[in-house]
């Protein structure tokens, strides 16, 4: 959020976690944070980014499918979107501050075909980034 804050971008938050977005609130109160499940989630406005970073991988496969109509319904003509995934399918419980933690991921080339269906192209993507905790990184770009 700092980066974008300091580059003058607005910024809105959505995360489950009470204690995150109370961080969030401290650190930056003129942005707008909500609590919510990303699945519940109803906003009105349509924005020019997004970023779904280490969030959307902790969705079932479905929750998934459904969670990237939900995003292309918010995003703006060449609007970019940019989010994490494993680099397959399938799921598995890592482990978080001593807690275990649900990740699952669908197929690339199933993230690929979602992200046309919804009217998105790829510009880039990343496999296994290891400055990203080897997640597989994702920017793609809404067309006009």
């Amino acid at each position: 959020a700092r980066y974008l804050i300091d580059r003058g971008f607005a910024v809105t938050g959505v995360d489950s976690s009470e204690t995150l977005i109370g961080l969030c609130r401290e650190r930056f109160p003129e942005q707008e944070w909500a609590v919510v499940d990303m699945r519940g989630l109803e906003l009105e406005p349509v924005f020019d980014g997004l970023l779904a970073w280490h969030s959307l991988f902790h969705l079932a496969a479905d929750d998934q499918r459904s969670m990237l109509a939900r995003v292309a319904a918010l995003a703006k003509a060449e609007a970019a979107l940019m989010f994490t995934s494993g680099d397959q399918a399938g799921e598995t419980i890592g482990e978080w501050q001593g807690e275990p933690l649900f990740h699952a991921s669908l197929d690339p080339e199933e993230y690929e075909a979602l992200l046309r269906q919804h009217g998105f192209a790829i510009v880039a993507r990343q496999f296994c980034d290891p400055e990203c905790g080897d997640a597989t990184v994702w920017l793609a770009i809404k067309s006009s």
